[in-house]
């Protein structure tokens, strides 16, 4: 009597009825990766604007200086008529916030997306983000503390060079919500650490 032929492993076996449906639920998530791109797309348009009213006030239009003025909450006793270092600093800095927030958009969606919903086949492609080749729901945590500090540093600067605007305990309560997020990456990036060492062990 012939031995049945052993199966390939290689071939994935077909999902039962309620795992299978489990498993596409992932799918929900693509909307909410969908609307993140949305919400990049008006960062991008809030970019542009301001860095046109930039351009605008640098040769001297009024009206672009006084749409940044109100747009970085900057007030001073006396009128400002120029655009002055002051104002293009806090400018600089809100263009930068903007950027880093968009950096963290990115990783959200495409780390998320390849960790939580799909493989996207990147392997080989010329621009395959570098970090992208090893990411992980550890990795992916460690790299969005690690940006959500340097958005909060960029906050936290443009605060204390707009200090007079602000009351002593709104300094206070920012730089405490710094160092909470900062050491909040601290232990993250440790417990990823201590799991990776305990996962290497038991290899």
């Amino acid at each position: 009597m012939s031995e049945p032929a052993p199966s390939n492993p290689s071939i994935p076996r077909p999902l039962r009825p309620l795992p299978n449906l489990i498993f596409a639920s992932r799918w929900l998530q693509l909307p909410l990766y969908l609307g993140l791109i949305a919400a990049q797309a008006v960062y991008v348009v809030h970019f542009l604007v301001e860095l046109w009213h930039l351009i605008e006030a640098a040769f001297g239009s009024q009206t672009a200086l006084q749409a940044l003025i109100t747009s970085i909450g900057y007030k001073t006793a006396t009128p400002i008529v120029t655009l002055n270092e002051t104002v293009i600093m806090l400018v600089v800095l809100a263009l930068i916030d903007v950027v880093m927030i968009s950096n963290l958009l990115i990783m959200v969606i495409v780390g998320g997306y390849e960790t939580f919903v799909s493989r996207m086949d990147l392997e080989g492609h010329r621009d395959q983000p570098e970090w992208l080749s090893h990411v992980n729901a550890s990795v992916l945590k460690v790299k969005l503390a690690t940006a959500i500090i340097g958005i909060s540093s960029i906050h936290l600067l443009k605060t204390f060079i707009n200090a007079d605007n602000y009351s002593d305990r709104v300094l206070i309560a920012q730089t405490a919500i710094h160092i909470t997020f900062l050491l909040s990456a601290l232990a993250i990036a440790y417990t990823d650490k201590v799991m990776s060492a305990i996962a290497a062990e038991k290899h």
